[in-house]
């Protein structure tokens, strides 16, 4: 068979200040029709530029092609003009980005971007494409495809605007499709939906998958072959079965190595005889959205209801569901960013809900989040030293014992004491984590909540900050609240696992009896949905 792509010997330049000379480096590979391939490898392996390069598409004049071809039907992309790449984009290939949010214009409704992209295409057909719009959004499993055509992006949830994406991509039923870590941020039963849709589009147009992303599970769950990158370089490639059954490179057997077991640890019980850390007793939260610009009428939202659970000193609550099962909100309660409207919460025998001003400030530090994305909640204009030593400050704590605590608390997470006198943006998604926690430690807390600290990491720097939570959790005898998306993840780190759907508890015990029995058909509708569980278990490739 004929590829569609073909890669030859591709070299592309980082600028004279990047960690390295080459994005990607001396790179071959072919893409054929009706077919899946995966690349994988961690952050900054070159995966993503090697896809969008497909489309000509370079962040920068700095970086470039500086050797190579890229064959689209023999056609060099790198060689065509504006005009013939604007002419291939959606139709001869398209691309799903990783985040429809920012990919999407938010001043637009989902109906009026994708009949664009047709009109760019196909200007003088005099057809207004509603109809084939709405049909095509009712092929990606959108429901109400004519109110989705109608919304703006803000109005849909995750899952809903990844489809719209998808639903973009393929209006023009393009022969090749990049998917960008498209399933990333995503839960698992939504994440399963969107795998299952890509397989099912792609066998009904015959479409080239290229499939980019970290996360093992997914590889095996669709890939047909598996392309593994490390530092810029293509360093194994084959077969997805043998590749994930028969590693032979290093790097390779290094990944597969760093997925997470399915299976959960062992509890030590005899840890646990202590008292109650935590204990929520009847939390309810109703969020009420007003009518605007965008909205013809106001709508109650029940986020919580009735939420119930305790505790104990050291213990580490997993808590998992769907995005809007209210996990997140629940978090926000416990560490009073968002105040319920009912029930209690009791830290270490303190009511919280009854401090205020002095006092709240006072007892706060005891109670500290680890956000999901540390880029966007650290400040970019302060150096990393200055925001670790933000809250002991502000607590009244000399300038000298600050500097202490975060040099320290650098060495805790691994991270060289040079780094307090650089910036966020100067650092890795994995690096930022760790700056995360560091900051989250530094105000000394007995409680920590974790809200999806490691869903975007890929699997090897996510295996290093689990470790890292594991031994920091040990070390200042911290009790843990995770919340996360992922099962597998959560069997790692979590002594006992509370289900949430649609803001009630469904079900709540040890992570192993949960993991070994689960009760609800909700819990076992999300063990289902683990992206390339079956393949895990089949082949014993757990640890």
């Amino acid at each position: 068979m004929t590829p569609l792509y073909q890669i030859k010997n591709l070299t592309i330049d980082l600028p004279l200040w990047g960690d390295r000379p080459y994005a990607v480096q001396n790179t071959c590979l072919d893409l054929y029709p009706n077919e899946i391939l995966c690349i994988v490898g961690e952050s900054g392996s070159g995966k993503s530029l090697l896809a969008r390069s497909m489309m000509g598409l370079f962040p920068s004049k700095h970086v470039r092609a500086s050797s190579g071809e890229i064959l689209l039907n023999g056609e060099n992309i790198l060689e065509m003009s504006s005009d013939r790449l604007r002419s291939i984009r959606g139709e001869q290939v398209a691309m799903i980005f990783q985040e429809p949010m920012t990919a999407l214009n938010p001043l637009l409704t989902i109906g009026d971007q994708i009949i664009e992209v047709i009109n760019i295409h196909h200007p003088a057909d005099g057809k207004d494409h509603v109809d084939q719009v709405l049909e095509m959004l009712d092929s990606v499993s959108l429901p109400s495809p004519r109110e989705i055509y109608d919304a703006y992006p803000h109005q849909l949830s995750g899952g809903q605007r990844q489809r719209a994406m998808i639903a973009m991509a393929l209006i023009l039923e393009p022969k090749c499709l990049i998917a960008d870590e498209p399933t990333t941020a995503l839960d698992v039963t939504t994440q399963a939906q969107i795998l299952k849709l890509i397989k099912e589009l792609q066998k009904k147009h015959q479409t080239a998958v290229l499939f980019i992303t970290h996360d093992i599970g997914i590889v095996a769950e669709i890939a047909d072959r598996i392309a593994v990158m490390e530092a810029g370089q293509l360093v194994e490639i084959g077969i997805a079965k043998e590749i994930l059954m028969k590693p032979k490179h290093p790097f390779t057997i290094k990944l597969l190595d760093s997925v997470p077991s399915i299976y959960p640890k062992n509890i030590e019980k005899e840890k646990y005889e202590s008292r109650n850390a935590l204990v929520v007793n009847g939390i309810s939260k109703t969020f009420n959205t007003k009518k605007g610009i965008f909205k013809k009428s106001s709508r109650m939202v029940k986020a919580l209801s009735n939420i119930s659970f305790t505790l104990k000193e050291g213990q580490t609550l997993g808590i998992v569901g769907e995005s809007g099962s209210g996990k997140s909100t629940i978090a926000k309660c416990i560490a009073r960013l968002t105040e319920p409207d009912s029930g209690e919460i009791m830290i270490f025998n303190h009511n919280f809900l009854s401090l205020s001003g002095k006092p709240l400030r006072t007892f706060r530090k005891n109670v500290q989040l680890i956000f999901q994305d540390p880029y966007s909640s650290l400040d970019p204009r302060q150096k990393v030293g200055s925001l670790i030593m933000e809250g002991p400050l502000l607590h009244g704590e000399s300038y000298k014992m600050a500097e202490k605590r975060m040099l320290n608390l650098l060495d805790t997470v691994g991270l060289d004491r040079k780094a307090a006198n650089r910036f966020p943006n100067e650092f890795s998604g994995g690096q930022r984590q760790r700056i995360g926690i560091a900051r989250s430690l530094a105000l000394q807390p007995k409680l920590l909540i974790a809200d999806e600290a490691v869903s975007a990491l890929d699997v090897t720097v996510q295996a290093q900050i689990l470790k890292l939570l594991k031994d920091i959790k040990e070390e200042f005898e911290l009790t843990l609240v995770f919340i996360t998306h992922d099962l597998r993840v959560a069997a790692q780190v979590c002594d006992f696992i509370m289900v949430m759907s649609k803001g009630e508890v469904v079900e709540y015990g040890s992570t192993k009896s949960i993991f070994n029995s689960p009760t609800h058909p909700y819990t076992r509708e999300l063990f289902s949905a683990v992206p390339g569980c079956d393949f895990w278990l089949k082949h014993k490739m757990v640890q």
